[in-house]
């Protein structure tokens, strides 16, 4: 995740792809890094907030 696709980025902040027109992620690859807790809920949070992201428009 990062806004350079040349540093290694595959999607921006919100989960679009870099390069592919119409495409999210929003699953737990998307974190740049592992989180210390349970990662469910963190994929969770990713997920919800990437579709109010896409549902908003």
């Amino acid at each position: 995740m990062g806004p350079d696709p040349e540093r290694g980025a595959v999607v921006d902040s919100r989960g679009a792809v870099h390069g592919v027109r119409g495409l999210w992620v929003a699953d737990a690859s998307v974190m740049p890094t592992i989180p210390s807790a349970n990662t469910h809920l963190s994929t969770i949070v990713v997920a919800e907030r990437i579709g109010a992201w896409l549902a908003a428009g």
